[in-house]
């Protein structure tokens, strides 16, 4: 729970009527909030919620998440507004700066929500309780007569009311209360948690005026475009600017610090025009005559490196979890299944592409950045400057996209290096080209799955063998195979109850960058799982609905901490909650209903980021291999939600996602070069082909779970089960392209 305190407040308090709160998790120490849209934050703190009133009444809440269309900025502060009695309309947002003051910043693995709602209960909670002390102190009554309602307080029995703007100067004097004193909403009093809200951004993202990375300008500032290594940890032999320097604008070009081993967050080093508008540094940077030292990821080539993956796969691994013997029950099966599973490198993508600015002078550094982990750039600027954390300010834009990419600020750190080396602020614009072939790329994986049948069709076993390249190579190129929470990320956590069970990682040697991307591992571990599991289906002749819900056994909450995976604590994964959303989307999408020639629907389920989800596909599939999908229906339980319509958009932009990379996404090497560059060659999915697509919510009063990425991993599987039973075919490569090769069987 919450340390609810009092802050010092006296040194902002200019004007008489402000009211500040401050919530912290951790710690003590004394803070300044903002008043108006002007933060004057002084000293560090924990993860905490501050609020602020005005003397107007205004409530300023600091958000101190990243926004990249998740609605975020609205979600937490729709939280701490419900409990706090506030009228929306009377509700002002502020973003948070990157700083440890703010504990964790990182925002990704779905965990906002999940992982802040409980604090900003209490703040508002905490703020309602002051301000209804302050009407009583003014009316002279007993506190328990005067209930906040609507940005007032109203005294019961007269039926008197003061506005918020009349209490918070006498809410400023009182002692913050215990939290043992707070009463919290009931979920029958929500005014906004559980109702749709339109995001707080809506209107200056409609009519242009959000500011995301590339829209900063500053006086004086240039624009910079930078040649990188088109080889990971590649070095610049020699160059020549001959005709780069000739372009009208450019001003000088410079070359970068090359990169060494670990990849961390860094930047890539290159060459850089630096030029008095983007169009001019652009345009030099293509006249650039480079000469690259490619290194030794230059054998890097994506044919070759799968089947080295598929080898790995073969042969036994290291077993990550094991219970019973899986080698004697497939030895003695009266049946054995085997299949073998495979996907690819994935880029983000996201819609706008890395853009920062960085103005650094002998005593300060600021930063301007679309990142989702400001905290980290604060150690960047410090070794990259010699300024003192004191000395730098990570400002926070609107992210336009992210998927886990704006996590890596190395094209901050690329701005701030510049900044220093030119004496003027610097813009790093990143054009898509850089964007897709200098990402931190999701993993390119091989599964090998076998199943051991009993003489009445029972699974008695299950192997799963895995290999794919680390997330953690990116941190020790030592790491070279998967770690425990990525295989936990679908695999090791498989819930079915079969007697005889193994998970086997295999090593594979990192060649690229690697990192978390939506719902990161989920995605080829659940094609993997689900697609086996309809395999399982057929030839058992058991429909697949039914053969995922007797393969998942009785309800029980599991716990996988002895094969290493974190505690769950107030969410332990529950399979009667996964069965429900199976049973849900079923029902929803009409499983088991008459469907036209060639059409088939298919069916999976995923638990991920602690929600249940599970979603049913139709597909449509031409006689010359054209497809096409007319629906999706999609079930999560993700406990209790803040705003449904937010947590419905979320998952129909999984459901666009997911069918992005089931049908054309795909990075690949040759000789250690990206081939993709951008949409024509790295395709996603377009509005034409985009389904209906029909988004089914579970009410819960469970703990509120992860919404943005656990959507998208039964997309894939899903799509790939709707083929086989379209067509007859299994398809166990993504993507599956956009035209099927129907031959064979």
């Amino acid at each position: 729970m919450s340390n609810i305190r009092q802050v010092n407040r006296r040194d902002f308090l200019k004007t008489g009527g402000v009211f500040v709160l401050g919530v912290s998790l951790y710690g003590c120490g004394k803070e300044e909030l903002p008043v108006k849209a002007k933060p004057v934050l002084a000293e560090p703190w924990s993860p905490d919620v501050y609020l602020s009133f005005d003397a107007e009444g205004t409530a300023f809440i600091i958000s101190h998440r990243s926004e990249m269309g998740q609605g975020i900025r609205t979600g937490l502060t729709a939280v701490l507004a419900d409990e706090l009695e506030a009228d929306w309309e009377r509700v002002e947002v502020v973003q948070a700066t990157g700083d440890e003051k703010y504990g964790d910043q990182n925002t990704d693995g779905s965990w906002s929500v999940r992982g802040f709602m409980q604090p900003m209960r209490e703040a508002g909670a905490t703020a309602r309780l002051m301000l209804e002390q302050s009407a009583a102190q003014q009316w002279g009554v007993d506190v328990a007569e005067c209930k906040a309602r609507l940005h007032t307080v109203v005294h019961q029995p007269s039926g008197r009311s003061l506005d918020y703007s009349e209490l918070v100067a006498g809410a400023a004097e009182l002692p913050v209360p215990a939290t043992d004193l707070l009463e919290l909403k009931t979920p029958d009093q929500f005014r906004y948690i559980g109702k749709a809200l339109p995001i707080v951004d809506m209107h200056d993202m409609t009519h242009g005026g959000a500011i995301y990375g590339a829209d900063i300008r500053l006086p004086g500032m240039k624009f910079a475009a930078i040649a990188r290594p088109p080889v990971v940890f590649g070095k610049v032999k020699n160059y020549d600017a001959t005709k780069a320097l000739a372009v009208a604008g450019v001003e000088q070009v410079v070359e970068l610090p090359a990169a060494e081993a670990p990849s961390m967050f860094k930047a890539q080093g290159g060459v850089a025009v630096i030029a008095g508008n983007s169009w001019a540094a652009l345009k030099a940077r293509d006249l650039l005559d480079i000469e690259w030292d490619d290194g030794s990821n230059a054998d890097y080539d994506s044919d070759s490196y799968k089947q080295l993956l598929l080898q790995a796969v073969r042969q036994p691994g290291n077993v990550l979890r094991q219970q019973g013997d899986v080698n004697q029950a497939l030895a003695a099966a009266e049946r054995k299944l085997e299949a073998e599973y495979y996907a690819p490198h994935l880029a983000h993508a996201s819609m706008e592409p890395p853009a920062s600015v960085a103005s650094v002078t002998v005593d300060f550094c600021e930063v301007w950045a679309p990142t989702q982990n400001p905290q980290s750039l604060i150690p960047m600027v410090e070794a990259a400057t010699g300024l003192t954390k004191e000395q730098i300010k990570i400002n926070v834009t609107l992210l336009g996209g992210a998927f886990g990419r704006k996590s890596k600020c190395d094209f901050a750190e690329e701005a701030v290096v510049l900044s220093k080396m030119t004496g003027a602020p610097v813009l790093v614009q990143w054009s898509r080209e850089d964007d897709i072939r200098h990402d931190y790329f999701h993993s390119v994986s091989a599964q090998q799955l076998s199943a051991s049948l009993g003489p009445d069709g029972a699974v008695t076993g299950w192997r799963h063998r895995l290999a794919y390249p680390s997330i953690m190579s990116t941190f020790d190129p030592s790491v070279k195979s998967p770690v425990a929470f990525e295989a936990g990320l679908g695999a090791l956590n498989v819930p079915y109850d079969i007697e005889n069970l193994s998970i086997e990682a295999g090593e594979a040697e990192s060649k690229v960058r690697i990192g978390w991307l939506r719902s990161v591992c989920n995605i080829f571990q659940s094609f993997g799982v689900n697609s086996f599991s309809d395999e399982i289906a057929h030839a058992r002749g058991k429909d697949p609905r039914d053969n995922l819900l007797e393969l998942l056994g009785p309800d029980r909450a599991l716990d996988f901490t002895d094969v290493g995976l974190e505690a769950t604590e107030n969410y332990p994964f529950e399979t009667g909650r996964l069965r429900r959303v199976i049973e849900l989307v079923a029902d929803k999408a009409g499983w088991g209903r008459p469907v036209a020639d060639g059409h088939g629907l298919g069916i999976a389920a995923q638990y991920s980021f602690h929600s249940y989800v599970a979603a049913v596909v139709e597909v449509a599939v031409e006689a010359d291999g054209s497809w096409t999908v007319p629906r999706v229906d999609l079930a999560i339980d993700c406990g209790q939600y803040v705003n449904p319509d937010r947590v419905k958009s979320q998952q129909e932009g999984a459901v666009v996602f997911g069918l992005s990379l089931a049908r054309d996404s795909e990075i690949t090497a040759r000789n250690g070069r990206i081939v993709q560059g951008n949409f024509n060659n790295y395709r996603v999915l377009r509005i034409g082909m985009t389904p209906a697509t029909h988004i089914h919510l579970v009410d819960s009063t469970a703990p509120p779970a992860g919404v943005g990425e656990p959507g998208v991993p039964p997309i894939a599987p899903a799509v790939a089960n709707a083929l086989f039973a379209a067509t007859g075919k299994r398809f166990r490569e993504l993507p599956l392209g956009r035209k099927l090769d129907l031959a064979g069987t």
